[in-house]
């Protein structure tokens, strides 16, 4: 019998189909793959397993239960992982394990085999708060959280999303030994090598499915979606000889600890700037620096030529910013996000108007210009969030990871779209966990335990270290990391 099993499901929000007619079965002991572009169904799919929501037509089972009749017994069989981690922010390691394990009727201590190889290394920090851990230290919680109970079935969705490659190496080995041991595992993900680790893969496209069998085959039936050309060694842009960002000597610490440890760098306009590192190395803090949103404890920094302690306000008012989460409103349209963000930077009336008509054209929008930002596909927020970042011309761009959980065409685009910006002279800094984006970045840095361990472009730095890719590159960097 089949561990999992869809029957013609189908499930709508409103008019849009998230789902429409998916059979599907997946083995037991299988790992298996839900891969597709974004808004393709895949979350709908995991939440209809989970029992979270119920379809709307046809039916499904989890180990030989019915998702909507059977709901009690398929969740004491399952173990769910949602994209965002379901982690109580305020509340300890050990307090978020307690709670899951009282959930399910259990206990830690009677719950602790199952989650013993995940969960050893948090527990010296069993006493920090979940908020305050590390992306890669709150993706092994949520996974202990999940496995608690001993699933026989574990669902997880996007579960490496925002996470280093050395972490996502890391829980994938965990899987791996997961599946050894005989758990079904159903995971989505975004990432080519991901895919390639599961037994089987299953494609969905605007919620249906097209496509199962091994990865290797799906993969190259839709190579135009996760293996989209790459894009031209010319960047067609020139940085120019003056400093857009100049850092020296930067600290920021947090009582005894020091999350910047003296850093130092320039970054120049117009150019492409790769801000890297492993979760817990210090990027966020640093950026938060940068952006006048945190004061330094010393050193100084200064960015589109303002300092960033004595002039925090001048700083934001010349600088863009996007967030992972996009930083649109949702229930706002397209049309009233940029006239909203545009009249914030304090355009005049008459030149929002415009940017607001060329925006919508350039990125293809003017049929949805007017429907609520919320449902648009991801990758289309993204578009936006990215163009309303730079409504203004700012001096400077800060990208936080804008691409976590994109499929690889998407990323392509909005690839294409920095470096447009790049060309018009906006200076580009960007966080990302893609080792191949890192490659279309002029230089970069590799932060490793507060420190800038390694600065200079991607063929440079792989030369310098004997590392065939920025993959290899960074693990090895990465790996040399002492502080928890």
């Amino acid at each position: 019998m089949n561990a999992i099993e869809t029957h013609n499901l189908s499930k709508s929000y409103g008019k849009a189909k998230a789902l429409c007619g998916v059979s599907l079965a997946v083995e037991r002991g299988e790992l298996f793959g839900l891969i597709g572009p974004d808004g393709s169904g895949k979350t709908t799919l995991m939440r209809i397993l989970a029992t979270l929501i119920v379809p709307d037509g046809g039916d499904a089972t989890v180990e030989g239960f019915d998702t909507v009749s059977r709901m009690t017994d398929i969740r004491r069989r399952v173990g769910y992982m949602p994209g965002r981690f379901s982690l109580y922010q305020d509340l300890t390691v050990e307090e978020n394990l307690q709670f899951f394990a009282t959930l399910f009727g259990t206990t830690i201590a009677r719950g602790y085999d199952n989650i013993r190889a995940v969960y050893a290394p948090l527990e010296p920090f069993r006493r920090r708060r979940a908020g305050a851990l590390s992306g890669g230290m709150k993706q092994k919680l949520a996974l202990s959280c999940a496995l608690i109970h001993n699933p026989t079935t574990l669902l997880l969705d996007e579960p490496t999303t925002g996470i280093d490659p050395v972490a996502r190496r890391e829980l994938w080995d965990t899987l791996a030994r997961l599946r050894s041991e005989g758990m079904t595992i159903v995971v989505s993900t975004p990432y080519l090598d991901e895919i390639r680790r599961c037994d089987r893969v299953a494609y969905l496209q605007e919620g249906r499915l097209l496509g199962t069998g091994r990865p290797d085959d799906v993969l190259r039936r839709f190579a135009d979606v996760f293996c989209p050309p790459p894009l031209s060694d010319a960047a067609g842009h020139c940085a120019s000889g003056d400093e857009a960002i100049a850092v020296e000597h930067l600290v920021k610490a947090f009582g005894q600890f020091r999350a910047v440890d003296d850093i130092s760098f320039t970054v120049r306009r117009g150019e492409i700037f790769g801000f890297l590192g492993a979760n817990g190395a210090g990027k966020t803090t640093a950026m938060r620096v940068l952006t006048g949103l945190s004061r330094p404890t010393s050193g100084r920094a200064r960015v589109a030529g303002y300092d960033v302690t004595e002039q925090p306000e001048q700083v934001k008012r010349h600088i863009g910013y996007m967030s992972q989460r996009f930083s649109l409103y949702e229930d706002l349209t397209p049309r009233e996000n940029i006239r909203l963000f545009a009249g914030i930077y304090g355009l005049p009336d008459g030149t929002i108007r415009a940017k607001t008509d060329a925006m919508l054209a350039s990125l293809g929008m003017e049929s949805v210009a007017d429907e609520p930002v919320s449902r648009l596909p991801p990758g289309w927020k993204q578009r936006l969030a990215f163009s309303v970042s730079i409504v203004h011309d700012p001096s400077v761009v800060f990208l936080d990871e804008p691409t976590g959980g994109v499929d690889p065409a998407t990323r392509r685009h909005f690839w294409q779209l920095i470096r447009e910006a790049a060309g018009r002279g906006i200076t580009v800094f960007v966080t990302t966990h893609y080792m191949d984006e890192a490659d279309y970045c002029d230089r970069i840095s590799i932060m490793v335990d507060g420190r800038i361990s390694a600065i200079g472009t991607p063929a440079e730095l792989k030369r310098r270290y004997n590392q065939p890719d920025m993959d290899s590159l960074f693990t090895y960097l990465a790996r040399k990391a002492k502080r928890q």
